[in-house]
């Protein structure tokens, strides 16, 4: 089984990779372009540290896979 959401350690940030129209749409609905610095988007998504662990618990408590 393959990942919806890969996650990138960036030290004090963290990119978000949506891999499947899915968590595109998750990512769309739950956090949206416009929210803080998003220059990746829709491939990649910003995360700062301190809110990563938050995200990746409601992505996985929405059925998703991440890695």
């Amino acid at each position: 089984m393959s990942a919806d959401v890969r996650v990138i350690n960036g030290g004090s940030v963290f990119l978000l990779e949506p891999r499947t129209p899915e968590s595109e749409d998750w990512f769309e609905a739950n956090i949206g372009q416009d929210n803080g610095y998003q220059p990746y988007w829709p491939a990649r998504v910003v995360v700062e540290a301190r809110y990563v662990w938050e995200i990746i618990e409601e992505l996985q408590n929405d059925g998703f896979r991440v890695v």
